[in-house]
């Protein structure tokens, strides 16, 4: 099994090409790499961790998760305003949930989604 910091870095190659699919409105490459990127998630969590504890790898693994971070903000400036512009159009209400509420929902993809 790969370790965390392979994980991470796995999710940020996976990270940088949603920004690039979000960029070039690749909607199905987008959604790929989303379903690939949430595999992996699932998979980090029950990685074991292992001697990872080393400086090195730690400060390893917060510059790619920050990378990961930075990179679905990116994301999210490109598809919330489109999300909410379909929301509108579908009479909808754009739900507010937490961030992590939306993301662990099932069948929901990284840009929310609309309530009823």
């Amino acid at each position: 099994m790969p370790s965390q910091v392979e994980l991470y870095e796995q999710m940020s190659l996976l990270s940088s090409g949603m920004v690039a699919a979000v960029r070039a409105r690749d909607w199905d490459r987008l959604t790929e790499l989303e379903r690939d990127a949430s595999c992996l998630r699932d998979t980090l969590t029950t990685a074991p961790e292992g001697s990872e504890s080393l400086t090195a790898d730690l400060a390893r693994k917060h510059s790619l998760i920050q990378r990961i971070l930075d990179d679905d903000a990116e994301v999210r400036r490109h598809t919330e305003p489109w999300m909410e512009r379909v929301c509108q159009f579908l009479g909808g209400e754009r739900r507010h949930d937490p961030p992590q509420a939306r993301s662990t929902e099932a069948g929901e993809t990284a840009a929310g989604g609309c309530g009823a």
